[in-house]
């Protein structure tokens, strides 16, 4: 794929699932819905593409069947 993957911030994460940031925050910690990557000291995104598969079966997505090693 040429298709380069974007990384989102947090105000584009909460604009298109619309959850709370709290809730993101919670959901991170059940390991159901995308971890953050480090872009920065201070800053970290999504993988689009990550928050793209979350989006397409919410309910049955776990981080862990995604982690990067």
């Amino acid at each position: 794929m040429d298709k380069r993957d974007r990384i989102v911030r947090l105000k584009t994460v909460l604009d298109r699932t619309g959850l709370s940031r709290s809730t993101v925050y919670r959901k991170i910690g059940d390991g159901t819905f995308p971890r953050q990557i480090p872009i920065s000291i201070n800053g970290a995104g999504w993988r689009e593409s990550e928050i793209n598969r979350w989006f397409a079966n919410p309910p049955a997505y776990r981080a862990d069947e995604n982690a990067a090693g």
